[in-house]
């Protein structure tokens, strides 16, 4: 696992060590920031199951400005903070030890909105829907930012939640990425 593009480009990753967390491969990561960017100027990322920070790290060297990330196990906030600081991004990032729903609700207290929304769940526990439209409730989007879902490809998640169309869905194998934006239409 590495860093694809930007100013980290070829820069190794940690794994979180054991089984319980699945990186996203190099080419849907690679696949993924090709649709949404591929580089960027400013923003924010909210990694919201952080797992080893890949995503939020690949953000960060694609011209994200700066990150949060968030996971409940132990060892993979220890592997984020290591693979931050490989990559010069520990000035750039928060790093906490949250559940994604206390996490959320810390988040909207603070009034912050995101370029970008990492949402990568255990597959067999996945709460997508309710996480997409707890994020339209409070507003965490950019007009202009995506949210990133990244699911079983057995799972299919609708055209639609609340004011977020899905613009853009693919499916590597075993693995599907669905893409939210803004439904432009709902603000015209």
């Amino acid at each position: 696992m590495r860093v694809v593009s930007g100013s980290c480009k070829g820069r190794p990753l940690k794994s979180v060590p054991g089984t319980g967390t699945r990186p996203t491969t190099d080419k849907v990561k690679e696949s993924v920031f090709n649709i949404i960017g591929p580089y960027f100027d400013g923003g924010a990322v909210l990694d919201l199951f952080a797992g080893s920070g890949g995503l939020g790290i690949e953000a960060l060297s694609r011209g994200v400005e700066n990150a949060i990330f968030v996971d409940r196990e132990h060892q993979a906030i220890q592997t984020v903070k290591a693979n931050l600081e490989a990559c010069g991004f520990t000035e750039q990032a928060e790093v906490y030890r949250n559940d994604s729903e206390r996490a959320l609700k810390a988040i909207i207290k603070r009034e912050l909105t995101f370029r970008l929304i990492m949402l990568d769940p255990p597959y067999k526990k996945q709460r997508l829907v309710s996480l997409l439209e707890q994020i339209h409730n409070a507003r965490l989007l950019d007009l202009q930012g995506y949210i990133v879902c990244e699911h079983g490809s057995e799972d299919v998640l609708p055209d639609k939640v609340a004011d977020f169309k899905k613009v853009r869905n693919e499916v590597y194998g075993t693995i599907a990425i669905s893409i939210y934006q803004w439904d432009q239409l709902d603000f015209e």
